[in-house]
């Protein structure tokens, strides 16, 4: 396990017992289906990887997951990453190459101001799977969620 990998879940560590107590203290949304990150890949592979059958299971219907807005490429837009994790620096601007393994692209109905990077917020919307290239940026994604909103929580 490279050291990234190692610091990632360090901070899981300190950031997930909060993230399950506001779980704890919040029914799950009542028309839609709760997701974490750990449910999102059935396995990795060096083929790649594989979705989970709870996502196939998901696709196309509303879904609530949970997460940190990665810093973006501009104060107001109409998609950000969410990330498992807090992330200090925006991750298209990063200069290496190691992408977060554990990201969701999420695509709202409209432009807006985004929160902070540190806060834990709640997305719902659609579940879209399979890669996907977005005409306007070029960003290519694996897992979207689409007409989504979002709440700090």
């Amino acid at each position: 396990m490279n050291s990234r990998k190692i610091r990632r879940r360090q901070m899981l560590g300190m950031v997930g017992g909060a993230v399950l107590s506001l779980a704890a203290s919040r029914p799950a949304h009542a028309a839609a289906d709760m997701i974490s990150f750990d449910e999102l890949y059935g396995k990795v592979s060096v083929l790649g990887l594989t979705f989970s059958d709870k996502v196939k299971a998901l696709e196309g219907r509303s879904v609530v997951m949970r997460g940190f807005m990665a810093p973006p490429l501009k104060a107001e837009a109409d998609f950000f990453v969410l990330t498992e994790i807090p992330l200090a620096l925006c991750p298209f601007c990063s200069s290496d190459a190691d992408w977060p393994d554990d990201i969701i692209v999420v695509y709202l109905d409209r432009a807006q101001t985004f929160e902070q990077a540190n806060g834990i917020i709640e997305v719902s919307g659609k579940l879209e799977v399979g890669s996907w290239t977005d005409p306007e940026t070029g960003f290519v994604s694996l897992l979207r969620i689409v007409g989504a909103d979002f709440r700090r929580v």
